[in-house]
């Protein structure tokens, strides 16, 4: 079974591209000036992060949101725990600032080797309390009052059981009850001394730890988190949520999280020099090549906006009335009454077979024809048929519907120039001859497989670089595999993440919870159902949503808003040049051709760059909307009107 099924018909291959919306930037944006700064500056120079670690700075957001009571916090240069309230009604007012509590700065003046600093993160425990990381091994609980300041009404520290104790990220909050908080914390793992791992490998560690709400009180006593379950990975999770329907946690990462007490027992994997083949009956092993050449497609295709071309390459010596064709509105039949063409070693190439098959799309079959190309002089002729589209203008992704599976119907790239589509002859000749000499194969192809939507204009490496490979783990509140989740049998495969939901989108706990995906070229969203958990659901797609992104040069974030779009914020690195947001509209209907994009400025060049964003409600009395909130090096911006 697989997590995430594409539904086709959500996908739209006629789509155009986005139209500008334009949205008033005096308006929509305001900015005030920061009076004290967040920092990005962490390190301690005495132990080298990984690349995980590095990745999962760049993409740390330094802002943290309340949606429901409009405030924010972030942690500034001197480690002041900094809140922010913004006007959740449509008052024009300016947001407040006020510094609620001062964290020891931290000092190291040992010559030893430590672990490297987290940034500061934090979480609302509720609309009147506040939990603090300072990056550095410490945990603080902090009440929110009217005014003035505050003192910490809980200190704590985590043993991670390693050869130090490296400091956390605090990455979610869960109230199982209104007495008990769980926090889910994340630290790089540090082996003990003699412990044997790759010095290539970076572990992290997942931590659920339980706080006691009635225990909470104001002192200066150091307290040892409690532990409810713990997972290590390869990598930061870049998202974590609770849902309450499932009584389970989501860690979304650039690993899986497996659990510690499931043994996975490794299949073995022999090296290359120790694969020997098992001789058959009458076979000669000292024959057979070490190097094989790679077998063509079985066919190669093309088409235009209102046909499909398909040639299949056939033993010359067939005779025509050994074929049979015959087209339906949706399918192809293909019959040949021929020999495979075998080589001196025993290896045949086989003799296309369809039966009533699907196709990718409907023709008109009265339209559809074939002709058969023998061309003596070679071992291949040419069966080619030419089938008219039904629908005017849909590209096909595929000649057949079932594509991507193995034998005939296996996923074979389009042949963008017309005159490359007799090739397939040339390479089955070649290949078939360097069956018997051992020579190499390549050379001979089908095409770039780029589709022709953006012929010329593709730029494959960018393209792979388009969002953040990973996997989904469920763990329920006491740390075990979800029962739901071991009974099914799934396909996990890794996914490719364009956009995760804005944080202060969504209630904490909710099941209403979407994640943008990476398909070709598009961006279909999926849903999680709390009443079929065991796969997700596509419920709409951003056309052409990867190819755009491609685009985008200094993209930090990339956040999803439920029912408003998709938006990919500049980082704003060039301080001359400033920072936009892009957003990016679905259209109205699966089958639009056009959809909508606006471009604003976060950052006129003067604030520096984008350390943080979220989103709070603005209820008015038509419609409760968001205010998109960015927190820049110099300034606040809030922006209205998304």
């Amino acid at each position: 079974m697989e997590i995430f099924s594409v539904n086709k018909y959500l996908l739209n291959p006629k789509f155009d591209g986005y139209k500008l919306e334009l949205i008033a930037q005096e308006q929509a944006v305001s900015r005030y000036k920061l009076s004290r700064k967040p920092t990005q500056a962490t390190a301690s120079g005495k132990a080298p992060l990984s690349f995980q670690e590095m990745r999962s700075r760049i993409s740390h957001n330094h802002l943290t949101v309340d949606s429901d009571t409009g405030n924010a916090v972030y942690v500034d240069e001197s480690f002041n725990v900094c809140l922010v309230g913004i006007l959740t009604s449509e008052d024009l007012q300016g947001p407040s600032f006020r510094v609620i509590y001062e964290m020891a700065t931290p000092m190291d003046t040992s010559s030893s080797v430590n672990a490297q600093r987290e940034y500061p993160s934090s979480a609302f425990l509720n609309s009147s309390a506040l939990v603090v990381s300072d990056g550095c091994g410490l945990l603080y609980v902090l009440p929110i009052k009217d005014s003035g300041t505050s003192e910490p009404i809980g200190t704590f520290a985590l043993h991670t059981g390693g050869a130090i104790d490296a400091p956390f990220r605090l990455h979610h909050i869960h109230r199982p009850s209104p007495t008990t908080a769980v926090l889910l914390l994340s630290s790089r793992y540090y082996p003990t001394e003699g412990e044997k791992v790759a010095k290539s490998q970076t572990e992290f560690d997942i931590w659920a730890a339980k706080i006691n709400l009635l225990s909470l009180r104001t002192g200066n006593e150091l307290r040892q988190l409690d532990i409810l379950w713990h997972r290590r990975g390869q990598d930061v999770p870049m998202y974590a949520a609770f849902i309450k329907e499932v009584n389970s946690y989501l860690l979304v990462g650039g690993s899986d999280y497996p659990d510690p007490n499931v043994i996975v027992s490794k299949s073995y994997e022999p090296m290359p020099e120790e694969l020997a083949p098992i001789p058959r009956a009458n076979e000669n092993l000292d024959d057979i090549a070490i190097d094989k050449p790679d077998k063509p497609y079985p066919y190669s295709w093309t088409q235009s906006s209102d046909a499909v071309t398909v040639a299949f390459p056939l033993p010359s010596n067939t005779p025509k009335e050994k074929m049979k064709v015959f087209f339906t509105v949706k399918t192809l039949t293909l019959h040949v009454d021929a020999e495979p063409i075998t080589s001196e070693n025993g290896t045949q190439v086989s003799i296309p077979h369809y039966s009533a098959t699907a196709l990718w799309d409907s023709v008109n079959p009265t339209s559809c024809f074939w002709t058969w190309d023998r061309e003596g002089e070679h071992s291949y002729g040419l069966l080619t048929l030419h089938m008219e589209k039904k629908n005017d203008g849909t590209r096909w992704m595929q000649v057949f519907e079932s594509s991507g599976l193995d034998g005939e119907n296996a996923e074979v790239p389009e042949t963008l120039d017309p005159s490359e589509l007799w090739h397939i002859r040339e390479s089955l000749e070649k290949y078939t001859a360097a069956l018997r000499t051992g020579d190499d194969a390549s050379g001979l192809g089908l095409g770039r497989g780029i589709p022709s939507l953006v012929e010329g204009e593709i730029d494959e490496e960018a393209d792979a670089a388009v969002g953040r490979q990973a996997w989904v783990t469920w763990v329920e509140d006491d740390g075990a595999t979800p029962g739901w989740y071991k009974a099914a049998e799934w396909t996990v495969d890794p996914l490719t993440i364009l956009a995760t939901p804005m944080p202060g989108s969504i209630a904490e706990g909710s099941g209403n919870l979407e994640l943008v995906l990476k398909r070709d070229l598009d961006g279909p969203v999926f849903s999680f159902d709390p009443a079929a958990p065991s796969a997700w659901k596509h419920t709409l797609t951003y056309p052409a949503l990867a190819f755009v992104l491609a685009s985008k040069q200094d993209t930090r974030f990339t956040y999803h808003i439920p029912n408003h779009g998709v938006l990919a914020f500049e980082g704003g690195s060039a301080r001359d040049r400033g920072a936009n947001v892009y957003i990016y509209r679905s259209p109205i209907d699966a089958k639009d051709n056009w959809s909508k994009q606006s471009v604003l400025q976060v950052d006129d060049g003067s604030g520096g760059a984008l350390l943080g964003v979220g989103c709070v409600k603005v209820r008015s009395e038509k419609e409760t909307a968001f205010v998109v909130v960015c927190l820049t090096e110099g300034d606040l911006v809030l922006i209205r009107g998304i």
